[in-house]
């Protein structure tokens, strides 16, 4: 996937950009707080209907604007081309796909893949199970087409389920049944896909993994479905109602699954340095955008928010130069020019005041 134009109107600081992205690397530069992250976070938005950095949606918006708007050209491999559109008008959030309202943003979702590595990226090791579970769930959605079915269904029922539970005192459990049979019909199927995606993964995480943290030794990826292994979920759910009524929510089930890298060196996430996370994050995401090439043909955009400050400049030079290999399109932020893009052809554009201009 190529992002071959990106307009971008009252995201944080850009009040009107537009942009003619190169297919190769495009690098931005600028001072710290001039935008550059931002123009990032829209190509990202397209792709997760979410942003990278924290915070509510309603912080994407400009202070003196009432919403905004990222619309973007994109070309496949494959020679199709659309165009893509996310943003907030009139107080609604809207997706849109080649002119039309998308029926939901998983429609708009699937026309977009973007991973990208930034400051916050650790984490994907060392942060909340639900950093991992979107990570997780991102991947699996853009190779099995029924999984966002599945996991419409499961969100439904787990709603239903925890309205009921909050209820308080006395619950007839008979109202559980029909949403706990929902729930583990649907989540067998959400497990299932999950498992398949990182027996898949787990193949391109060794290769980067051994390249990027070699004095760690043989890498490990542990999955943790999010009830006991000797239970259907079924069984878990019933099993814990008494609980789970005390405590007004599901206790168990996908919601509350969770995954792990562990090292030889390192057997626990506590044993890596800070840095260490960094590079196990790279590598993890790195991964995911080379599973996604090897099931669509083609590679996501990768997005290097600040690189120069994450990596030092031999893990800066080995992720460019493996970048540089495939037919990818990247977009790197920095301060300055990054060393490892030093002798690379790079498209340039300088960024300043919220201003994007293209350097010849």
């Amino acid at each position: 996937m190529k992002i071959d134009t990106l307009r971008i109107a009252n995201l944080r600081s850009l009040a009107d950009v537009s942009l003619s992205l190169a297919p190769g690397v495009n690098l931005f530069t600028g001072a710290n707080g001039a935008g550059k992250t931002s123009v990032l976070e829209a190509a990202y938005l397209l792709s997760h209907a979410g942003s990278f950095r924290a915070g509510s949606r309603e912080n994407l918006i400009s202070r003196s604007a009432t919403g905004f708007s990222v619309f973007a050209e994109v070309s496949l491999e494959s020679g199709a081309r659309h165009r893509l559109g996310f943003g907030k008008e009139g107080g609604k959030w809207a997706a849109r796909v080649d002119g039309a309202a998308a029926s939901s943003f998983g429609a708009l979702v699937q026309h977009a893949a973007v991973v990208c590595f930034e400051p916050g990226s650790h984490a994907l090791i060392a942060g909340p199970s639900d950093e991992r579970r979107r990570f997780l769930d991102w991947g699996v959605f853009h190779v099995e087409h029924d999984f966002l079915l599945a996991w419409r269904r499961y969100q439904r029922a787990l709603k239903q389920r925890n309205s009921l539970l909050r209820q308080g005192g006395s619950v007839d459990f008979g109202l559980l049944e029909p949403w706990e049979a929902e729930l583990a019909q649907s989540g067998q199927a959400i497990d299932a896909h999950r498992k398949s995606y990182l027996e898949q993964l787990r193949l391109h995480l060794a290769r980067y993994a051994a390249a990027l943290l070699p004095e760690l030794g043989a890498v490990e990826l542990v999955y943790r479905r999010g009830w006991p292994d000797d239970l259907t979920l079924d069984l878990a759910l019933r099993g814990r109602r008494e609980r789970d009524l005390g405590r007004g929510h599901t206790t168990v089930g996908c919601h509350r699954a969770d995954w792990s890298i562990h090292f030889e060196g390192a057997p626990l996430r506590e044993h890596l340095s800070r840095g260490q996370e960094k590079l196990t994050a790279m590598a993890a995401l790195l991964s995911q955008a080379a599973l996604y090439a090897a099931n669509r043909g083609e590679w996501p955009v990768i997005c290097l928010d600040d690189l120069a400050s994450e990596l030092d400049r031999t893990h800066q030079e080995w992720v460019v130069g493996q970048l540089l290999q495939h037919q990818v399109q990247v977009l790197i932020t920095g301060t300055d020019v990054p060393s490892a893009l030093e002798t690379a052809r790079t498209t340039m554009f300088h960024v300043e005041q919220g201003q994007v201009a293209a350097l010849l």
